[in-house]
């Protein structure tokens, strides 16, 4: 069983789409189609590799932009959870308040993820879904258990966190979040995070000044 993955960082907001590939059938997952699906598809077929599903960690247009032209190319399923529906009708606004004009409508979700923990399979690959919403309502953090890898979206990033000042950010969420979810992780377990580079929980745990300041909500 051989898995491989390729960040790619694309955008007007740096924001990383990463491809997860089974290598003994070359298929493949791809996590957060953000906006160039050209540059997506590119790599994907650099590598022969089949894009066989896409999965939002979240719902801001960084993390979506692309969705409706892979989805149109491929004719490949869309994942995102059942909570970001309102944020996707909403991304013509995003786009108004980022500067950024006319954008397209991103692709209808095939199928909407629920809080609970839920593991989609493609192949030797099998993520499981974390529930890590405060950055933005509906926002999954992406586990692969076997290989000790955490695809955090914007929830966890190197020595920082999301932000929480846009609609729906809740800051006390977020801290929930990744101290229930992800700091209940192993120190070695990689973290692939929405924007900038990896970095790996036992490093956050010990260095990360949000979590080293954090209180746990005491007043």
């Amino acid at each position: 069983m051989s898995i491989e993955i390729v960040s790619l960082t694309l955008g007007a907001f740096g924001t990383n789409a990463y491809l997860l590939a089974d290598t003994d059938t070359n298929n493949a997952v791809l996590i957060d189609p953000v906006d160039d699906a050209g540059a997506i598809l590119d790599a994907a077929r650099a590598r022969g590799w089949s894009i066989k599903l896409m999965i939002a960690t979240h719902a801001h247009i960084d993390h979506v932009l692309a969705s409706a032209a892979i989805k149109d190319e491929l004719q490949i399923p869309f994942f995102i959870h059942e909570d970001c529906a309102d944020i996707l009708a909403e991304i013509p606004l995003q786009a108004r308040m980022f500067g950024l004009g006319d954008v397209p409508a991103p692709a209808t979700p095939d199928r909407l993820l629920t809080s609970a923990s839920e593991t989609i399979e493609l192949d030797a690959i099998r993520l499981q879904t974390l529930f890590t919403p405060g950055h933005a309502p509906g926002h999954l953090s992406l586990y692969l258990p076997e290989h000790k890898i955490l695809f955090s979206g914007d929830a966890l990033f190197a020595g920082s966190i999301g932000r929480t000042d846009l609609p729906g950010g809740d800051y006390q969420q977020l801290m929930h979040s990744i101290v229930d979810k992800l700091m209940a992780l192993d120190d070695d377990v990689r973290v692939l995070p929405g924007h900038m580079g990896e970095t790996n929980i036992g490093r956050e745990r010990r260095t990360n000044p949000f979590l080293l300041s954090y209180d746990g909500g005491a007043s």
